[in-house]
């Protein structure tokens, strides 16, 4: 398997991913997870501009993303799968892809969210997401940055239950 990182970052591609994560951690593709995103050329010639040079760069719907994966598509590639919401890991784990751990990275606050950290901010529906993934054995960690320490996300959440 070549996935060698994973991260939801509302941001998607940006200084730390295009930089941080995906320097110290050799990436050579980093795969955008998202639906909407996918169809919107305007999001998409975005986050072409923000990839790193010398990077591939994948912008997938899950489904799609999954079918890849699983065939081999990127064995031979260094992956980084970047989405905007835990929603988005849930179904590539229900679709039969194997993820050990994501990374909590940022979540943008809005008038309906809640406050984990000051960077992560959740709805109801991201509480169940990743109740969901927890319970289909997914480690998930909060770090912002590759030299944070990486923290245990469940117990940060359940401050905010």
């Amino acid at each position: 398997m070549a996935i060698i990182a994973t991260r939801i970052d509302g941001r998607l591609i940006h200084g730390q991913v295009a930089n941080l994560w995906t320097g110290k951690l050799n990436i050579s593709r980093i795969m955008v997870i998202d639906d909407e995103v996918a169809q919107n050329d305007i999001e998409k010639q975005g986050l072409k501009l923000a990839c790193p040079p010398g990077v591939k760069l994948s912008i997938l719907p899950v489904q799609k993303a999954a079918e890849n994966i699983l065939a081999g598509k990127y064995d031979s590639q260094r992956l980084l799968i970047v989405a905007r919401y835990p929603e988005r890991f849930l179904r590539l784990v229900e679709a039969g892809v194997p993820l050990a751990e994501v990374n909590v990275g940022n979540m943008s606050q809005t008038p309906e969210t809640r406050s984990v950290t000051r960077s992560i901010n959740v709805v109801d529906k991201d509480i169940a997401d990743f109740d969901a993934l927890k319970a289909k054995g997914v480690k998930l960690i909060a770090q912002m940055v590759p030299n944070d320490p990486a923290k245990d996300f469940m117990p940060l959440l359940d401050k905010v239950r």
